[in-house]
C-alpha cells in the first residue's frame, strides 16, 4: 500500500499567498502581537531591477525608500499591516521613480483589498461613524478613502463618456439658514452627476460644466428644473437652446399650492376677526392630494366646501391645473392653459392671479412637458437619500465632504479599486 505525501507551505509561503505576492517580493518577517491584536508583515524586494511605473521598462534599482506601512484586511481577529521599503529605479526617460507595489495604489496607506472592503462597508452603513467602528479606522481615514473612491469613480465615468438624455437640476439646503447646494442628476439612471455649493447662475454654470461633458451635451434632450431664473440662464448658456427646459410639475404644483395657502391665511385672518374659526387647522387639507385624503378629511372638506369659501375656489383652480400635465400635444396643452389662465386671472384672488401670471411668463417650459414628460421625481428621491446621509453624519460643516458623501452614496460610480 503506497503512502501519499503531502507538502505543506511554510508560514512565509502561507502569508505570501494570502497577500498575493510573487517574486521578487518576499516575506521577510511576521510579527504577531496577541495582546495588541495586531499582525505586522514585513515585505522585501529581492532583485536589482524594477519596472518604471510610467513606461513599464525594466530599469536598475537606485535605492530603497524609507519604510512605509499599509493597512490590510484583518487576518482572523488581528489588525494586519504590511511594512516595506519600496525600491526606486532610475529610468532613462523618466528619471528617478518609485516602483508600483502589487498590494496598494500610489500614495495610499491602505492595500487595494482593504480599500475595497472599506467602500463596501461604508456603502452598506451610510454612516462614516458606524463604518469606522466596524473597520477599526479613524473618521479621517474613512473620509480619505471615500475621497479616493469618488475620484476613481468620476475618472472612470468620464472615460466611459456615456450618453445622458435628461438632466435634472435642483437645490438642496446645505447648512442652517440660507445656504444651498445645487444638484445635477441623470434622470433616467437615477444618479447624481455632480454637486456645487450655492445656487447662483455662476454656481449652476460650474455644476453643469462638470456634470455634462461637451460630447454628452449633444445627446441631452431636455433639462428638468423649477422656475428659478439662475438655473434657467445657466442651462441655456452651457447646454444651449436645442435642449429645452421642462419645468418640473411637482415644483409647479407646490408653487400654486403656496398661492392657495396665501388665500387661506388671508381668509382665516378675516374669519377670526369676525369670531369664526372655520379654517383653523385646515392648512394641510387644502395642500394635500385629495387622492390621499382619509375618511375624516373627506368629511371635513365636504363641510367646508359648502360654505363658499375663497380658499375653496383657489383650491378648485389648483386641482383643475392638474389636467394640464395629461396633454401629449403642445397645442392642446396651450389651449387648456389659456382656459385655466382666464379663470385664474378672473378669480379675484390676488395670490392665484399672481401665480397664473408667473406661469404664463414660463409657458415655454410648461409646454415642453407634453413632448418630454420628465420631472424631478428622481432628483427628489435622491434628495431623501441625501437627507438621510446628512442626518447620519449629523450635518456637514465642510462642503467638500458633503459633495463626496453625496457622490459616494448617490452617484452610482464604479469606485472599487
Amino acid at each position: 500500500m503506497s503512502m501519499q505525501t503531502h507538502t505543506f507551505p511554510t508560514l512565509d509561503e502561507h502569508y505570501a499567498a494570502a497577500l498575493g505576492l510573487v517574486s521578487p517580493w518576499n516575506i521577510k518577517s511576521v510579527d504577531l502581537d496577541i495582546k495588541g491584536a495586531a499582525l505586522t508583515i514585513e515585505v522585501t524586494y529581492a532583485t536589482k531591477e524594477g519596472l518604471c511605473p510610467d513606461c513599464g521598462v525594466a530599469c536598475p534599482v537606485e535605492d530603497l525608500r524609507e519604510e512605509r506601512s499599509w493597512r490590510h484586511l484583518d487576518m482572523m481577529q488581528f489588525a494586519t499591516t504590511i511594512v516595506a521599503r519600496v525600491p526606486r529605479i532610475r529610468c532613462k526617460k523618466h528619471q528617478i521613480k518609485t516602483i508600483a507595489t502589487p498590494w496598494a495604489g500610489p500614495r495610499s496607506h491602505f492595500t487595494l483589498l482593504f480599500e475595497r472592503f472599506v467602500i463596501e462597508v461604508l456603502l452598506a452603513t451610510s454612516s462614516i461613524t458606524k463604518g469606522t467602528t466596524l473597520l477599526r479606522i479613524s473618521w479621517h481615514q474613512a473620509q480619505l478613502l471615500m475621497e479616493r473612491a469618488v475620484l476613481r469613480g468620476m475618472v472612470r465615468r468620464e472615460k466611459e463618456d456615456c450618453e445622458i438624455a435628461y438632466v435634472g437640476i435642483d437645490e438642496k439646503s446645505f447648512l442652517k439658514g440660507h445656504q444651498y447646494a445645487s444638484l445635477a442628476t441623470d434622470i433616467e439612471k437615477g444618479r447624481v452627476l455632480d454637486v456645487e455649493e450655492g445656487r447662483k447662475k455662476e454656481n449652476a454654470i460650474t455644476l453643469l460644466n462638470r456634470a455634462i461633458s461637451e460630447k454628452q451635451r449633444a445627446t441631452v434632450k431636455a433639462g428638468s428644473m423649477d422656475m428659478w431664473e439662475p438655473f434657467m440662464k445657466a442651462w441655456q448658456e452651457v447646454v444651449g437652446y436645442d435642449a429645452p427646459i421642462v419645468h418640473d410639475k411637482f415644483h409647479v404644483a407646490g408653487y400654486i399650492g403656496k398661492a392657495v395657502d396665501k388665500v387661506r391665511k388671508g381668509e382665516h385672518k378675516t374669519l377670526l376677526a369676525d369670531g369664526h374659526n372655520t379654517l383653523t387647522k385646515t392648512k394641510y387639507l387644502w395642500l394635500k392630494n385629495p387622492d390621499n385624503w382619509n375618511e375624516e378629511e373627506k368629511k371635513q372638506f365636504e363641510n367646508l366646501i359648502e360654505d363658499g369659501l375663497k380658499v375653496g375656489r383657489a383650491w378648485a383652480l389648483k386641482e383643475a391645473f392638474r389636467k394640464f400635465w395629461e396633454y401629449r400635444r403642445e397645442w392642446s396643452a396651450l389651449r387648456f392653459f389659456k382656459w385655466w389662465y382666464f379663470r385664474a386671472t378672473h378669480s379675484r384672488l390676488k395670490p392665484i392671479i399672481e401665480a397664473a401670471k408667473t406661469l404664463k411668463r414660463h409657458i415655454e417650459g410648461l409646454l415642453s412637458y407634453s413632448a418630454h414628460q420628465i420631472t424631478n421625481a428622481a432628483t427628489e428621491g435622491l434628495n431623501s437619500k441625501i437627507q438621510n446621509i446628512k442626518a447620519s453624519a449629523r450635518g456637514f460643516r465642510n462642503f467638500a465632504n458633503y459633495r463626496v458623501a453625496i457622490l459616494f452614496h448617490c452617484g452610482k460610480l464604479n469606485m472599487l479599486p
